[in-house]
């Protein structure tokens, strides 16, 4: 797959630069669906952009096989939809977000039937030129801290609902693996008991009376970091949608800890992500921050049942499921009777 002449020119008059030096691949989108491009230029506004060019097969038929197995028409349609929900994120709402949850700006959005391409900045060129496989505490801390941002920038009560991304072009449950996008591995989850607290789980989550815009893949792998691995920002929002700030921090723990850690550890990493959603929060009139805290405490065993949930269905022998996982899933499933009656009101009594 390569740009076009005129994607080339185009590229060029934004820039305002008199060539392109070097195109490097960085990688190939999930199944095939097009490239992540290094564009290195001559001349201009920028050394270099990033090129996301994204190319739909009209059906799963002609996507590359899943690893897993997974390759169906609906798995090719939720990838449709990622990718049309992240074309939009970055052309209306990334330039909404603060610098403390950096993120690359979009500098070219265009979209031709079922191509579309994304010029945005290149973190590189913006201090952000570290990609880890494994982090520190301080690359934990840099990503909490994003992450409670991020959250606290979007956030919003239910009762208010004032919040400036709420529409149809993001998610409406913003994560890859929220129970609505997948029947299929709900129907293959061997675990009677957590399969049928699913619902519930999914309401709690999604109907919880504190809101915000989540991330949605907020892996570690979807961070870059300055040299000195105190400062993060974020790439890959095809699953940027509505929901529980707990959901991005049950997902990035899940990609960074050993399992071997302690309760102490665990939550020391929570205070780390409420201190900067505190932090980030403090703009919203009429949130109460100790409720807020209390309310998203509560919920984070259950984001992570949710995610074993998946990850159980998905791919039964996956290392994320282990002794640490199955703990926080039991104590997701045992609390789950009282948090159910304490929000039965906003859920309809289900």
């Amino acid at each position: 797959m390569a740009l076009s002449q005129q994607q080339r020119q185009q590229i060029l008059d934004l820039t305002q630069a008199s060539s392109i030096a070097d195109i490097q691949l960085i990688q190939n989108l999930w199944s095939g669906y097009g490239q992540l491009l290094r564009l290195s230029l001559n001349g201009g506004k920028y050394s270099s952009v990033i090129v996301k060019y994204i190319a739909i097969p009209e059906s799963q038929l002609a996507a590359k096989p899943h690893p897993k197995g997974w390759n169906t028409e609906l798995s090719h349609q939720r990838k449709v939809n990622s990718y049309q929900v992240e074309y939009a994120w970055y052309k209306e709402f990334a330039k909404l977000c603060s610098n403390e949850s950096y993120l690359p700006q979009c500098l070219l959005a265009e979209k031709q039937s079922n191509n579309m391409l994304l010029v945005l900045e290149d973190l590189h060129t913006k201090g952000f030129d570290k990609v880890i496989s494994q982090a520190s505490h301080s690359h934990i801390s840099a990503c909490l801290y994003w992450l409670g941002q991020f959250h606290g920038h979007f956030l919003w009560q239910q009762s208010t609902a004032d919040n400036p991304c709420i529409n149809d072009k993001l998610w409406q449950q913003g994560g890859y693996w929220h129970l609505a996008t997948r029947p299929d591995e709900l129907a293959a989850l061997a675990d009677n008991k957590l399969k049928q607290a699913a619902h519930q789980m999914d309401a709690l989550l999604s109907q919880c009376d504190y809101q915000t815009v989540v991330h949605g893949d907020a892996k570690l792998a979807n961070f870059c970091f300055n040299q000195q691995g105190t400062q993060a920002a974020a790439v890959d929002f095809q699953y940027v949608g509505y929901g529980c700030g707990m959901k991005d921090v049950a997902l990035f723990l899940s990609s960074v800890l050993t399992f071997d850690e302690t309760d102490e550890q665990v939550e020391n990493y929570l205070k780390l992500y409420f201190n900067s959603l505190r932090q980030a929060a403090k703009q919203h009139q009429g949130i109460e921050l100790d409720a807020l805290e209390s309310s998203w405490r509560a919920l984070f065993p259950v984001a992570w049942a949710d995610f074993q949930r998946f990850i159980k269905g998905w791919s039964p022998q996956h290392v994320k499921i282990n002794p640490f996982t199955e703990r926080l899933t039991q104590q997701a499933l045992t609390s789950l009777p009282k948090l159910m009656a304490e929000n039965s009101e906003r859920l309809g009594n289900r």
